[in-house]
């Protein structure tokens, strides 16, 4: 039993599947997950959808259509071959080809179906779009939700969403703008006031301005082109390819060169980041505006905002969060793919398991200790963790402790089972407060038990790591909030205390007489007894004619030679229990040769190809020596955006990448490197104990 759930974009289309409480994306393509939104009619009047229309649009230009859902209401219709189609008859097609796509690589037909739309269509494009789910003819039920609360939902199963917190979410898509505020509800989310939009802004106006830049750039060579040449029509379709790429690699790079290939010109066109976002900057202005008017509706100002959710392909452009977060002033969430955060929240309601999204109205109670958001910042606070975990154990003695928030402000910096900011990068430290993490839920499937840990840091301007505290983490059974670890008494004279060693010695010893003591006795029940006092008395004896250090000596060197760390570090090593997971990896060898990183690994895939792009993959990040901090459960999207930390993505063994690189700089000059696997939407998969040892960590070494 699976269900789907799907996104019909402008220019791409993506789609999900839930299967016993877990979604990930369906892979639609060969190139990618997601396909694109396009739709051709060959000469012999069949359809062609996705990869092989667009491919095949280079040759026949006039039966392709594009963008369509744009056009959805317009009595217009589009010709393809000379023959008129209505856009929703175009979606009717694109949406069954979809269903049979994934049904055909499930093995079987979705049990349920949720189709997402834009929040602010009225009544007419809804029974349109009503329409082209009839024109299917699919025997499931077919459900609507719209594209922000799918995009809520998705966030709300990677984190706790308090009850009654708002959410806003910015959707800016490949072919239109919508801005919408949400409620978190005790069955899902809801929408407040009116949504707001801009039908005509998204990634294809973008794509048309980084077109126009380059056709500047080269004296308007293009005018020259006889538009009946095919050789011509190609070559300017293969311009407007290499457009949208070098605008999609902005996202990572800093600038690009675009090469231009036409009949009567070869050469290449730079483009920096700076140029596209001062060809961006005005219109982006638009939609905060949009975005500020859906508040105004709702009657909710930002700081009552708990998070604003960032979702859609053109929202990955680096400017769009600086923006928002600049101009609300609040935490700004983007994952690590935005453009399938829809089709994956859509995949939840087609479940009917969306509004079990994990809620977080805990009262206060007794151990809680709140650490505040540094300044300018989103924060969060963890508290005392006693009894179970989330799921826990039935009959503790205590539940999770976490501070009350007062107010959605307030709840966005309470967020529970979370880590505080930490991640390998010293800039991330610049302005916000490392605090602990209790151990808790971070969603479904994210369970993780207590554990104390000690948060590092890295020091500003290194890759070094120094220690920000212990955690305080409540012992089961004491509601009190108690440390799990007793504190030890000041030494009672100069050096360091030997107290706790001499309790443990003295503890050794008294059962090494009893057990002496005992064997000695024989068959006589009585003598035990005598013997042991006697024992004792002698003891006592022999050690007051001692001097007064040599009886603490002996038994405090025995618990330090029993505390010996192992020849390879426990991190490093790759054991059963890491190796007894379904997919697992770990690292052999982390080297620095020749100007390059350098990481091999071995790597269970459990049958399936790697693929970071919807496939599973491995996680690469940067550890303190003891490979513990930062902590692994913040190294994927199913961690809160505010405490995300940083990693990069790898499908390649060897992974090999320039010192200079983005994927080197993620490691934040961190002395080991650790590994984890994530899955198509780069999320951490949980081992079979619900936490995240899927992998191991290395030394980084140079030769």
């Amino acid at each position: 039993m699976y269900a789907l759930g799907i996104d019909l974009g402008t220019t791409y289309t993506a789609a999900a599947t839930w299967r016993d409480g877990r979604v990930e994306i369906a892979s639609l393509g060969s190139r990618g997950a997601a396909i694109p939104s396009v739709v051709l009619l060959r000469s012999d009047e069949t359809f062609v959808t996705g990869e092989t229309a667009s491919r095949r649009a280079l040759t026949e230009p006039d039966r392709v259509a594009r963008e369509f859902k744009r056009r959805l209401g317009d009595p217009t219709p589009l010709l393809l071959g000379g023959v008129p189609y209505a856009a929703e008859a175009l979606m009717a097609r694109l949406l069954r080809w979809v269903v049979d796509e994934v049904s055909t690589r499930e093995g079987s037909e979705p049990d349920s179906i949720c189709v997402c739309h834009p929040a602010n269509w009225g009544p007419y494009k809804l029974d349109l779009l009503h329409q082209a789910v009839r024109m299917t003819n699919l025997e499931q039920p077919v459900s609507f939700t719209t594209e922000p609360e799918a995009a809520a939902t998705f966030y709300a199963q990677g984190r706790p969403v308090p009850t009654d917190a708002l959410v806003a979410v910015y959707d800016l898509g490949g072919g239109t703008f919508d801005a919408a505020v949400l409620k978190k509800t005790a069955t899902g989310f809801e929408i407040l006031g009116q949504p707001e939009g801009i039908e005509r802004l998204g990634g294809i106006d973008f794509d048309a301005a980084v077109f126009s830049h380059v056709n500047r750039a080269i004296g308007d060579k293009l005018d020259e082109l006889d538009e009946g040449d095919p050789a011509a029509i190609a070559a300017v379709a293969r311009l407007r390819e290499e457009c949208v790429e070098a605008k999609e690699a902005l996202s990572t790079d800093t600038d690009v060169s675009i090469p231009v290939l036409l009949p009567n010109l070869s050469t290449e066109v730079r483009l920096t980041r700076a140029e596209l976002e001062a060809m961006v900057r005005p219109v982006l202005y638009e939609s905060i505006e949009a975005l500020r008017r859906a508040l105004r509706s709702a009657g909710v100002t930002p700081e009552q905002l708990q998070a604003v959710l960032l979702v859609g392909g053109s929202s990955r452009m680096p400017i769009v969060s600086q923006l928002v977060g600049a101009e609300l002033g609040r935490p700004v969430a983007v994952d690590a793919h935005p453009k399938h955060a829809i089709a994956l929240g859509a995949a939840w309601v087609a479940s009917g398991a969306g509004a079990a999204s994990p809620a977080v109205d805990r009262g206060p109670a007794a151990g809680g200790t709140a650490f505040p958001a540094a300044a300018g910042a989103a924060g969060a606070a963890a508290g005392g963790v006693g009894g179970a975990v989330a799921g826990g154990v039935a009959g503790a003695a205590a539940a999770a402790a976490y501070p009350a928030a007062s107010s959605p402000a307030d709840q966005a910096v309470a967020h529970e089972g979370q880590a505080v900011g930490i991640g390998p990068s010293a800039a991330a430290f610049d302005d916000r407060q490392a605090g602990q993490r209790p151990a808790g839920e971070l969603g479904p499937q994210y369970d993780e038990p207590p554990a104390e840990r000690t948060m590092m840091m890295p020091r500003a301007g290194s890759g070094d790591w120094e220690s920000a505290g212990a955690s305080a983490l409540a012992t089961p059974g004491r509601p009190d909030g108690g440390s799990a670890r007793p504190t030890a008494p000041p030494p009672e004279s100069g050096g360091r205390s030997r107290v706790p060693l001499m309790v443990v010695g003295g503890a050794l010893l008294a059962g090494a007489i009893a057990l002496g003591a005992w064997a000695l006795s024989g068959d006589d029940p009585n003598e035990p007894a005598d013997l042991v006092a006697e024992q004792a008395d002698q003891d006592t004896g022999e050690q007051a004619d001692q001097p007064a250090d040599e009886p603490a000596e002996e038994p405090a060197e025995e618990p330090a030679e029993e505390e010996d760390e192992p020849q390879l570090p426990a991190d490093e090593q790759c054991t059963d229990e890491i190796m007894s997971n379904e997919r697992w990896v770990c690292i052999t060898s982390a080297t620095i040769t020749d100007g390059e990183l350098v990481i091999e690994y071995e790597a269970e895939w459990a049958g399936s190809t790697p693929n970071i792009d919807g496939g599973f993959h491995v996680h690469f990040y940067g550890a303190d020596e003891s490979g513990a901090e930062p902590p692994a459960e913040i190294m994927g999207s199913h961690a809160s955006s505010d405490e995300r930390g940083d990693w990069y993505i790898e499908d390649q063994n060897p992974s090999v990448h320039p010192l200079d690189s983005n994927q080197v700089a993620a490691l934040g000059g961190a002395s080991k490197v650790c590994a984890r696997i994530a899955d198509g939407s780069h999320a951490l998969v949980p081992d079979s104990n619900s936490a995240f040892k899927t992998g191991n960590c290395w030394p980084i070494e140079e030769n």
